[in-house]
């Protein structure tokens, strides 16, 4: 395939991501506007926006190994990284579950390269709940007590 059928391939999926977060965003907006209670609005509207994200990503990834023009180191990558993320998928999904079972209504996490980040419905939380949280978190990922961030939202 030649450069430039590359170039406008690529410039093509990037305009596409930029519709998909447009509409994304719009699409949100109405939904948040017909909810009442802004907590479950907030959880809501964050799952949304990942899961929005993620089958972007995915589908990028999916682009680039179906590709014919894609080398097969660039194959491999694509191949990987969305290895990678679905495994992050899955352990977000299992850490949301273990906080959920110790009582709180709903809970989101963020996983990055250098820090997890946790927001779990309540009005307040007490030293014994992060304590708890900051463990399951720990546990799950094996990540370092001084890279969790717990939050709450009403």
């Amino acid at each position: 395939m030649k450069k430039r059928t590359k170039i406008i391939i690529l410039t093509l999926m990037i305009v596409l991501l930029g519709v998909t977060g447009y509409l994304n965003i719009v699409l949100n907006n109405s939904v948040q506007e017909t909810n009442t209670n802004v907590s479950t609005s907030y959880f809501t509207s964050y799952r949304n926006d990942r899961e929005s994200t993620r089958d972007q990503e995915i589908l990028y990834y999916d682009a680039i190994i179906e590709s014919e023009s894609s080398t097969e180191a660039a194959i491999a990558a694509a191949e990987q990284a969305k290895l990678d993320l679905i495994e992050m998928m899955d352990k977000e999904l299992a850490v949301e579950g273990l906080i959920k079972a110790q009582g709180f209504t709903d809970c989101v996490i963020a996983i990055s390269d250098t820090s997890v980040n946790v927001v779990v419905q309540a009005s307040t939380l007490t030293e014994n709940e992060v304590a708890q949280i900051s463990t399951i978190v720990t546990e799950q990922l094996g990540t370092s007590l001084r890279n969790i961030y717990v939050m709450f939202a009403e």
